[in-house]
């Protein structure tokens, strides 16, 4: 089973998500389940943004070796679930040949209402501390959907 998380430029968002989901699945017991992700507008090699970075480490997530990756077709067919941050990331990863395997993260978790991820690019670290807890969130229940869905 593969997860990819999708955002905009891949140094935000989908960065923190793909880590603190890794973490989550750890703390679960499940090293079957890979996680990665990219960017609807990546800039290839890219590292993490600095808000991202220094968010991270306040939370004992590695970030360093991240580098940013365009989202392509063959990323959408190596993954099992594609999860987005918003629905743009969605329509784009349908047009890549996601349609059936992605849900905007919000969906996939389960909110009454669809949630977007806010977007913290250029914002103070505080609002890359808010995006973050939003994520966790969200990645905690979308963590229990999935093991619930693929049982190990």
């Amino acid at each position: 089973m593969h997860v990819l998380f999708v955002c905009s430029g891949n140094t935000c968002r989908s960065p923190l998500a793909e880590v603190a989901f890794r973490r989550l699945l750890r703390e679960a017991g499940r090293s079957d389940i890979t996680v990665s992700s990219a960017g609807t507008g990546a800039y290839n090699g890219s590292p993490a943004s600095e808000g991202t970075f220094l968010v991270g480490l306040e939370e004992g997530l590695d970030l360093s070796a991240h580098r940013a990756r365009l989202v392509d077709e063959k990323l959408v067919a190596e993954a099992d679930l594609i999860l987005t941050m918003a629905r743009g990331h969605h329509t784009r990863v349908c047009r890549l040949g996601g349609e059936g395997r992605v849900w905007l993260l919000g969906d996939y978790a389960g909110t009454v209402e669809p949630v977007e991820v806010r977007d913290p690019f250029g914002g103070e670290v505080s609002v890359y501390r808010d995006t973050l807890e939003q994520l966790t969130g969200l990645l905690t229940a979308a963590r229990d959907r999935l093991l619930a869905e693929h049982p190990a």
